[in-house]
């Protein structure tokens, strides 16, 4: 017996295995959902991304909740700039894998936040406020020497280039003082040095020394040494009624840190007293750190007015591109900055950082 044939529709359907429509043709069946992960797993998914974003938000912006004053965050913010970085970074990977795993769309959007305001509060610094027209100049030198290890004939040679007619230098005791006065001393210079209670005498840590220019004319000098290292206070009669002040705060390691606080804390005196103050030397904060910017409120950073206050300062033996900037030049209203450059000095490691400021007529 002969069958007839199968129709073409019917002899597809059945190599398929779908049935077909004549008035459509063939039908497709649509792919299975993809299951869901478990509730565990999502559950475990959203406590670590929201761990991982707060964590990155607490160590990218401490100083907006005032932790940056504690350890580990008062380190940590030092680097913000940096980090800034890595949290773009991370949002660009997140957001790329985001069109496969939903997930990633809220932590992506959250650290997309975090950079935002990051970036607002770092982008400032880069940019230079109008140079100051009139007003007397001033040229002020800041370095930390490291215990007195720099090149002494190196520093020597800087200040006979610059000419400052300021300079706090620190960590210079009475040893690196009596090495370097014989080099600028014949360049018209007067030293006035002051060491803290835990010093020994011998090592320059401790020692803190402004240098002034003769030509300032007549110097009375005071010396705050209600802090591990002392506080030297200049006036002189070529300065009319501003007044020069060599700082030091100690560094924000772990254990140290309550120190560093209350010695940042101390330059409210000098921004927020009402007469006019220069303020230079090794801070060992940078603007991101919430403590200076209360404390200097009345200031103006010299490097943040010439758009320079990203520029490392420490440590010198990095690439001049990478660090925080830890040594300033502060200076009430209106005095304003000119100038802003660093400069490296073999031996320390901290750059040297040199200002030319504009007073106004007395």
């Amino acid at each position: 017996m002969i069958f007839p044939s199968p129709e073409p529709q019917e002899v597809i359907a059945t190599l398929v295995g779908v049935s077909a429509l004549p008035e459509t043709g063939l039908r497709h069946p649509a792919a299975p959902p993809r299951p869901r992960p478990p509730l565990r797993h999502r559950t475990r998914f959203r406590l670590v991304a929201s761990g991982g974003v707060v964590g990155v938000a607490l160590l990218t912006l401490p100083d907006l909740l005032r932790i940056d004053r504690i350890t580990p965050f008062a380190q940590a913010v030092s680097f913000r700039p940096y980090a800034l970085v890595g949290v773009a970074a991370l949002v660009l990977v997140l957001a790329g894998l985001s069109w496969r795993f939903r997930q990633l769309i809220l932590p992506a959007a959250a650290l997309l936040v975090v950079l935002a305001v990051g970036a607002a509060m770092t982008f400032p610094r880069t940019q230079a406020e109008p140079v100051p027209s009139g007003g007397r100049p001033l040229t002020v030198l800041a370095f930390n020497v490291l215990d007195g290890a720099a090149d002494v004939t190196a520093l020597a040679e800087l200040i006979r280039v610059e000419r400052p007619d300021l300079a706090a230098l620190i960590e210079v005791g009475p040893w690196y003082r009596d090495r370097l006065a014989p080099l600028v001393e014949p360049l018209g210079y007067r030293m006035v040095t002051a060491t803290g209670t835990d010093s020994d005498g011998v090592t320059d840590v401790f020692g803190v020394t402004a240098l002034v220019a003769e030509h300032l004319g007549e110097v009375t000098s005071h010396v705050d040494a209600s802090t591990p290292f002392p506080i030297v206070e200049i006036e002189a009669a070529g300065l009319a009624a501003t007044r020069f002040v060599a700082f030091h705060a100690v560094a924000p390691r772990r254990g140290d840190v309550r120190q560093w606080s209350a010695d940042l804390r101390t330059l409210e005196r000098y921004c927020a007293g009402g007469a006019p103050a220069i303020v230079a030397g090794d801070f060992n904060a940078t603007l991101d750190h919430s403590v200076l910017r209360d404390a200097t409120s009345g200031c103006s950073d010299a490097a943040a007015q010439r758009g320079r206050a990203l520029w490392p300062t420490w440590p010198a033996w990095m690439p001049g591109w990478f660090g925080p900037q830890i040594d300033h030049v502060f200076a009430t209203t209106p005095i304003a900055a000119e100038d802003f450059t660093v400069h490296e000095i073999a031996g320390s490691d901290h750059r040297a950082v040199l200002t030319r400021l504009r007073l106004p007529e007395q």
